[in-house]
């Protein structure tokens, strides 16, 4: 069971997926401070610190918070915006990389000789 256990847990996909969790958990870390710290100062400017979390709607003895709904949206769509824009930045840099062009490789050994041979036979 030990022997499967290690086989299980030392896979590819585990140890990727193990990857995967904590490069997310650190990205987003990076997408709340930048909705946190950049994005809401200027959206509480602009709209003059306004919060919808308090409004509420009391139906009997229930109480029907809609405004943390609205709140929590507002900061959802904040948040995808910003990942949004992230990601977009990330694809622009790598799509730079990617038109770079590649040196031309050099020629193999055997082309070179033959290319000499060639050479020497025109004098």
């Amino acid at each position: 069971m030990l022997k499967e256990f290690k086989a299980f847990a030392m896979r590819g996909n585990v140890i990727d997926l193990a990857v995967g969790v904590v490069i997310g958990g650190a990205f987003g870390a990076i997408v709340k401070s930048v909705v946190a710290d950049i994005f809401m100062p200027i959206i509480g400017v602009l709209t003059g610190g306004l919060d919808f979390s308090g409004l509420s709607y009391t139906f009997g003895e229930a109480v029907i918070a809609y405004g943390s709904f609205l709140q929590a949206t507002f900061v959802f769509l904040i948040t995808a915006f910003a990942l949004f824009l992230l990601v977009k930045g990330i694809n622009r840099m790598k799509k730079k990389e990617e038109e770079k062009p590649a040196e031309p490789a050099a020629p193999p050994a055997d082309i070179v000789l033959l290319t000499e041979i060639r050479d020497l036979l025109k004098k």
